[in-house]
């Protein structure tokens, strides 16, 4: 499934490269979807090229190929100007039902939540994935929860709260500095971080090592 902003950037350089054999630049690409630089559209792209929908080509200047569009995607009419067209196309591929949430980066060991938001970046979920309260989406990176089915480069949907029930999965902040995703149990006055895998051990910290910042409600998987 793809973000909003990945959608969006991939209709519009399928739209341009209908007038011609010639990407747009990065620069057109930024202004085209509102982003602050150009290392934002650097990210959309790798994105687009790691699910299929694009592929860089050696040897040629601003060298990326469409390779397929988003389901849903209907060509617009001869007869409507370029930036009509990825206007329609993108309203075409959105579905005002659906629930749009915040889309983060990678879990990762070491990195705090704050420093993996990717700005202005979201995706778009299915009804009944979300309900009451604050959500985002996080990017899974790495094998530590395969016994929950969470795999790798899966997204989870992640409801905000500050406190959970014993055997939850869930995005725990420890030390101020490092953000992990995994089953919170209590035991002896202390918070355990249980993966689900038994190549890894759990954490046992003291309490206030540890801030609860949401828990596992939905997950979604793309099959390439």
């Amino acid at each position: 499934m793809l973000t909003r902003k990945q959608r969006d950037l991939l209709l519009f350089i399928h739209e341009r490269m209908s007038q011609g054999d010639i990407a747009p630049s990065f620069e057109e690409m930024k202004d085209a979807l509102g982003l602050k630089s150009k290392s934002g559209i650097h990210r959309l792209i790798s994105g687009l090229v790691e699910r299929g929908y694009l592929e860089r080509l050696p040897h040629r200047a601003r060298a990326l190929e469409v390779k397929k569009l988003p389901e849903g995607f209907k060509p617009a009419g001869t007869d409507q100007s370029a930036a009509a067209n990825v206007t329609r196309n993108i309203a075409a591929v959105s579905n005002d039902s659906f629930d749009e949430i915040p889309l983060y980066g990678k879990i990762a060991a070491g990195t705090p939540i704050e420093a993996v938001r990717d700005e202005g970046q979201t995706m778009q979920v299915p009804p009944g994935y979300v309900g009451s309260g604050e959500h985002y989406a996080l990017n899974v990176e790495g094998d530590s929860m395969i016994k929950a089915g969470i795999n790798d480069a899966d997204v989870v949907i992640i409801k905000r709260c500050e406190t959970a029930e014993n055997g939850t999965i869930v995005v725990a902040l420890v030390d101020d500095e490092e953000v992990t995703l995994k089953r919170l149990r209590r035991a002896g006055g202390k918070i355990v971080l249980e993966p689900e895998n038994d190549d890894y051990e759990p954490r046992i910290l003291e309490p206030e090592r540890v801030k609860i910042q949401g828990k596992l409600v939905s997950l979604l998987r793309t099959y390439h």
